[in-house]
C-alpha cells in the first residue's frame, strides 16, 4: 500500500508540473497545436502510461501473492 501511495503521489507531482509548465504564453505555437494534434498525441501516451502502470500493479500483486504462498509452506 505504501508503494502504491508513493506511485501515486510522484504521478500526480509529475501531472501538476506538467499543466504548470503547459501554461507558458510566450511560446511559439507549433504545426501539431495549431492543428489540434497535440491532444490526440498527448491521450495517446496517457493511455499508454496508464496501461503501463496498471500492469505493473496487476504483476505486483501477483508476485506478493506469490512469495506469500512460497513462505507458508
Amino acid at each position: 500500500m505504501i508503494k502504491l501511495r508513493i506511485f501515486i503521489t510522484a504521478f500526480l507531482a509529475l501531472v501538476v508540473s506538467m499543466v504548470a509548465t503547459a501554461q507558458d504564453n510566450t511560446a511559439d505555437i507549433g504545426l501539431m497545436r495549431s492543428n489540434g494534434k497535440i491532444f490526440v498525441v498527448m491521450a495517446v501516451v496517457v493511455t499508454i502510461l496508464i496501461g503501463l502502470f496498471a500492469y505493473l500493479v496487476t504483476i505486483d500483486k501477483k508476485i506478493t501473492r506469490l512469495e506469500k504462498e512460497g513462505s507458508n509452506q
